[in-house]
């Protein structure tokens, strides 16, 4: 037992150098990024960075970094990744404003802390919200004129409009709107899954690979890799959702249950639930069986989801 723990800390602390690493990486350049507009408004860039910089796990700007690394990434394509996942970051950021508003989810607390309509107003929120869908598309654009090729740009361009899109994360969030309040088959919950939150947690691993120029059996992997650690990333979420203080994750928790949304908890239970978290787990660790060690870091960043406590 002790031996366990020992791994599973390892583990956890591989993770956390990641996360912090790449995290930190990134958040620079979010920075540098916003201040890239300033004949803005100055009050929408205050509102933009109050979210952007609120923290958070930053887990898709690791994956996009450590995707590039794990596909030989040297500095030049880092850049680009780096700039892919500021995009990211962008986009993701954007969703989880829109999703607090009254007419969404209606949240008064995001990352410990008021949110974003909550301290400067629905309009402005909804307003940042949109700001930041443009600028994720100006920061790749920028970085692509000045570190690669057109088709590399439309690649990239194409890939996270893709993922954040209506057949992606919008689609998703769609599907969840309309499931409230009734049943949803277990395949019906998946695909709402893959689009809402998988759709850019593999993007997210593709971002990264093709900013590396990554083989195409070698993007192959890195996308399944993705797509299992998106579903076990939402299963891992509905299970915080019920088992978690709202001390713990910076926000309310217990809200799925209140307004009938079909989660992986509420179809099979707790325990079967935690089943299939680490059945996509094993899958996602086997997509990387061919890549060898050079895919250790996104190993440890798929436990670290599987296993993470917020």
């Amino acid at each position: 037992m002790d031996a366990i723990n020992s791994e599973t800390a390892l583990r956890r602390e591989a993770a956390a150098r990641i996360l912090s690493e790449h995290g930190g990486r990134v958040e620079r350049a979010m920075l540098a990024a916003c201040r890239g507009w300033p004949d803005a408004p100055a009050r929408l860039i205050e509102a933009i960075e109050y979210s952007l910089m609120a923290g958070g796990k930053r887990l898709r700007p690791a994956l996009i970094l450590e995707s590039a690394r794990t596909c030989g990434a040297a500095e030049k394509p880092l850049r680009l990744a780096e700039s892919a996942a500021v995009a990211m970051e962008l986009i993701h950021t954007f969703s989880l404003v829109h999703d607090d508003l009254p007419a969404m989810d209606n949240d008064d607390l995001r990352r410990g802390r008021p949110t974003n309509h909550k301290v400067f107003g629905e309009a402005m929120a909804i307003l940042a919200g949109d700001a930041m869908v443009t600028m994720a598309f100006e920061v790749l654009t920028r970085a692509v004129e000045r570190d690669t090729d057109a088709a590399t740009a439309i690649l990239l361009v194409a890939e996270l409009a893709g993922a954040a899109g209506p057949r992606g994360m919008i689609g998703g969030q769609v599907l969840d709107m309309e499931g409230e309040h009734r049943s949803l088959s277990l395949e019906e919950l998946r695909r709402l899954h893959r689009m809402k939150t998988g759709a850019l947690i593999t993007c997210s691993c593709r971002l990264g690979a093709i900013s590396a120029g990554a083989a195409e059996a070698t993007l192959e992997a890195i996308t399944a890799f993705g797509r299992y650690l998106g579903l076990a990333f939402q299963i891992v979420d509905d299970l915080l959702d019920v088992t978690s203080s709202p001390e713990q994750m910076g926000k309310a928790t217990g809200k799925d249950a209140g307004k009938g949304k079909n989660t992986y908890p509420s179809l099979l239970g707790l325990d079967a639930a935690a089943a299939q978290a680490r059945e996509q787990l094993d899958a996602a660790l086997a997509a990387l069986d061919g890549l060898g060690e050079a895919a250790d870091g996104l190993r440890s960043l798929a436990r670290f989801v599987v296993e993470r406590r917020k």
